[in-house]
């Protein structure tokens, strides 16, 4: 292959260029180049499950997983945006995969709902990945024995407590209801009298 055909087209792919991160703002930091928010695992996990359970992000997430989004798949997007925003380090977000799993996990149990854990084609990974033997495993083994999910110890007795409280979903299927309007009349229809 040419030379510049390769470079040509490698450049058209989104690609920081080679050293473009040394011409970076050292004034203005990313928030990913700068000290994380969160160095302990039970003080991130606590600010995950206040994450994920706040009213706008809930309902969301336990309609992707009622829709078949795999539990994992939502473990990556929402610590990968977090990490993003400065909230933990890499190593942070990889031990922080599978307390929020679980979370994901008793939240949908909650409802009732049915649980896919990973996609077929990428089972086992994670940010790219390989999960500990057998882990995948033992997620899907605690997504498939409802009630279970209580015996972890990562859902702690304040989660649970504020599972109590999150709202209740009747359908996540069901059409939402439209508050009737009084219309008015069109403007282009004949005046009455």
């Amino acid at each position: 292959m040419n030379q510049d055909i390769y470079l040509n087209e490698a450049s058209k792919m989104g690609r920081p260029i080679p050293g473009q991160s040394l011409t970076s703002d050292p004034d203005n930091p990313a928030p990913y180049e700068q000290a994380p928010k969160f160095t302990d695992v039970h003080e991130a996990s606590m600010y995950l499950w206040d994450f994920i359970t706040a009213d706008e992000r809930y309902a969301n997430l336990m309609i992707g997983v009622s829709k078949g989004v795999p539990i994992m798949t939502l473990v990556e997007v929402i610590l990968f945006e977090q990490f993003q925003d400065g909230m933990f380090n890499p190593d942070l977000m990889i031990m922080l995969a599978e307390p929020l799993a679980y979370m994901l996990i008793a939240l949908a149990e909650r409802l009732d709902l049915d649980i896919k854990i990973d996609n077929e084609e990428e089972e086992g990974d994670v940010f790219g990945l390989e999960m500990r033997e057998g882990k995948i495993n033992e997620l899907k083994e605690t997504a498939s024995q409802k009630g279970m999910i209580a015996n972890q110890t990562v859902i702690n007795e304040e989660m649970a407590a504020d599972m109590q409280n999150l709202p209740e979903v009747d359908s996540l299927l069901a059409q939402p209801e439209v508050e009737m309007v009084e219309q008015q009349p069109s403007l282009m229809a004949q005046p009455e009298g």
